[in-house]
C-alpha cells in the first residue's frame, strides 16, 4: 500500500536515439515505487549509439537527499550473464546509506550485449561501454542539480566480467578513479598499465581453485602489475567460497571508507589526492597476518599494501573468515506514525535509512515495551545476492505493522531495526494518539 505521506522521490526515465548525435531525446517523470524508504532520488537513462558495440545501456543512479555538493560515485558494474540486475543497487539500502555518509552519487549500469552475442560485446571500455558512462554521466549532470557528476571522481566495483571492465577502466581512465574493488575478474585483460594507474587504491578477491577457470591468475598477475607501479594494491583469497559466492561488500565497503578519508579531492577541485604510506600497512597472503608499514624491516615482495590499520583487520577477517562481522547496530527508524484503523485498531508506519555495515534484516514492534511482532513477518527486509551482490528485494514494501487488538489511550509503542549480525538499534517511540 502507498504511504499517506509521499517524500517526493522519482525516476527520471530518458530515452536516447542516436545516429551519430543525439537525434530525439523524450522524457517522462514517474514515482520511483521505493519512495517509502528512499532518501533519495533515482534517475534512469538509457544509452544507445550505433558506433557501440554493445546494444544498449541502462543507467540506474542514486543521488541522496540533502546533498548540495556531490563529491564521488560509486559505479557497480555487473558481470557477464547478469544484465537486467544491475538497477538493483540504485535501491540497495546499504549503499544508499554509504552514498549519504559520503556524499556520493550511486551507479547501477545494465550493459547488454547484441542479440546472439556475449558479454564480449561490453566488457572493454573502448568499444563503448567507457563512452557510454560518459554519455550517462552527461545526462545526469543536464537534467539532475549537480552538474559536477561530469568531473567527479569514481569507485569502480565490478564482478567477473565486469571486474575485467574495471582494470581496463584503471588503465584507460586512471585520473577519474579514487579506488577499485574486482570480485573474482575474469579474462586477464593483460595490458600495460601507466604510471598513473598505480595511484588507484585496488582489491583484487579470488576464490582459488574454486573460482572460474581464469580468475585466480588474472587476480594474482593484475595484483603483480599493480605492485610493481607501487601502488596500494591487495589480494584477497576466501577459501570455501566461489566465483558466484562471496561476501564481498563486507570488505569492499570499509574499503573504500579508508580512500574516501584519503584520496577525496578538495570541494571544486577534480584533483585526487595521494595515499598516505604513513598509514599503511602490510598484508602476508601466505599467513594472513599484517604488519605496519613503518615497522616492517623483512622482504615486502608479494606483500597486500592496504590504506590503514582498520583496513588491515578488516581484510585479516575476511580473508580468514570470508566475511566481516558487523560490531554496531544500525541506525533506528525515523518518522514513526500512528493511524487509527477500523474500530480499537491501528496501525503504525515508519522510514528507515540503512546501514552502512550491513543491511537491514526485520523491524521489531513493541507495546508498552513488549515485544509484540516483527517487520516483514518472514524472511528479510532486504538482503543481497552472494553472487552478483545485488539488493533483494530491490523495490521494498511500505513499512507498515497492523495493531490487530484495541488500543489503549495509555499504550505507548515502539520499532527497532535489526541488522543482518542481529544487532539491534534503539527504539523509535510513539504514544497513542490516532488520527
Amino acid at each position: 500500500m502507498r504511504c499517506t505521506r509521499i517524500y517526493g522521490v522519482a525516476v527520471l526515465l530518458m530515452v536516447l536515439q542516436w545516429s551519430g548525435v543525439i537525434a530525439q531525446t523524450t522524457r517522462s517523470l514517474e514515482i520511483d515505487p521505493s519512495y517509502a524508504v528512499t532518501a533519495g532520488r533515482i534517475y534512469r537513462t538509457v544509452i544507445k549509439n550505433p558506433a557501440y558495440k554493445f546494444e544498449h545501456a541502462n543507467y540506474s543512479i542514486f543521488i541522496p537527499d540533502g546533498v548540495p555538493y556531490i563529491k564521488g560515485i560509486l559505479i557497480h558494474q555487473h558481470g557477464c550473464t547478469m544484465e537486467g540486475t544491475g538497477a538493483a543497487t540504485a535501491h540497495d539500502l546499504q549503499y544508499q546509506a554509504f552514498a549519504r555518509k559520503w556524499h556520493l552519487a550511486v551507479i547501477g549500469p545494465d550493459l547488454y550485449p547484441q542479440k546472439g552475442s556475449s558479454c564480449g560485446d561490453w566488457i572493454s571500455p573502448e568499444d563503448g561501454s567507457g563512452a557510454a558512462l560518459l554519455d550517462a554521466l552527461r545526462n545526469f549532470a543536464g537534467l539532475t542539480d549537480h552538474p559536477e557528476l561530469n568531473n567527479v571522481p569514481w569507485l569502480l566495483w565490478g564482478h567477473s566480467g565486469g571486474g575485467h571492465w574495471v582494470l581496463k577502466m584503471m588503465g584507460a581512465y586512471p585520473s577519474r578513479i579514487m579506488g577499485a574493488f574486482c570480485y573474482s575478474a575474469a579474462f586477464d585483460p593483460n595490458i600495460a598499465y601507466p604510471p598513473e594507474t598505480g595511484k588507484i587504491p585496488v582489491i583484487l578477491r579470488h576464490a582459488g581453485a574454486e573460482d572460474v577457470i581464469d580468475c585466480w591468475p588474472t587476480a594474482t598477475h593484475a595484483f603483480l602489475k599493480f605492485r610493481a607501479l607501487n601502488s596500494f594494491a591487495s589480494l584477497a583469497y576466501t577459501p570455501g567460497q566461489t566465483h558466484n559466492l562471496s561476501y564481498v561488500r563486507y570488505m569492499a565497503i570499509p574499503f573504500f571508507e579508508a580512500v574516501l578519508a584519503q584520496r577525496l579531492p578538495e570541494q571544486g577541485s577534480s584533483l585526487l589526492k595521494d595515499m598516505d604510506t604513513t598509514r599503511a600497512w602490510l598484508g602476508d597472503t601466505l599467513t594472513n597476518q599484517v604488519y605496519k608499514l613503518t615497522a616492517y624491516k623483512k622482504s615486502r615482495e608479494g606483500m597486500c599494501l592496504l590504506p590503514d590499520a582498520t583496513t588491515a583487520a578488516t581484510w585479516k577477517e575476511y580473508v580468514t573468515t570470508g566475511t566481516v562481522a558487523d560490531k554496531t547496530p544500525p541506525p533506528a527508524p525515523v518518522a514513526l506514525k500512528m493511524y487509527a484503523g477500523t474500530a480499537d485498531t491501528a496501525y503504525l508506519t515508519w522510514q528507515v535509512y540503512g546501514d552502512v555495515e550491513s543491511p537491514i534484516k526485520y523491524f521489531n514492534v513493541y507495546r508498552n515495551k513488549q515485544l509484540i511482532g516483527r517487520f516483514p513477518e518472514s524472511g528479510e527486509y532486504q538482503t543481497f545476492d552472494l553472487n552478483g551482490d545485488n539488493a533483494i528485494p530491490v523495490i521494498l514494501p511500505e513499512s507498515r505493522f497492523l495493531i490487530s487488538t484495541p488500543v489503549k489511550k495509555s499504550d505507548s509503542f515502539a520499532v527497532t531495526a535489526v541488522n543482518q549480525f542481529n544487532l539491534e538499534s534503539s527504539r523509535t517511540t510513539i504514544n497513542n494518539r490516532k488520527k
